[in-house]
């Protein structure tokens, strides 16, 4: 596969409770390129949000839901999860503000 570029790594925000909650200690979740490493996702995070610095990322890979119609039985597309945590120093995230 081609290279990916840091714009094509994030993919979009997770909103959910439990991620809101993780923004209090700058903790912000986004889905992301299922080949995406971490420091891409580090860089692209950097690249993308001015100001911002991260300090770790953690990812995880979320398997497809089986679904079924009928008799037949398939999967849903998988996925990637990054948590990216920020230094107590950087700016936050504009996406997640007012929310």
């Amino acid at each position: 596969m081609a290279a990916i570029q840091y714009y094509d790594v994030i993919l979009k925000p997770v909103i959910t409770e439990k991620s809101m909650s993780g923004m209090g200690e700058k903790k912000y979740t986004f889905l992301v390129h299922p080949e995406a490493n971490k420091t891409q996702i580090k860089e692209a995070v950097e690249k993308m949000f001015e100001g911002t610095k991260v300090k770790k990322v953690n990812t995880m890979n979320l398997d497809g839901k089986k679904k079924r119609r009928g008799m037949v039985v398939g999967r849903t597309a998988k996925s990637k999860k990054a948590i990216v945590q920020l230094t107590e120093e950087s700016k936050d995230i504009e996406i997640f503000t007012g929310l």
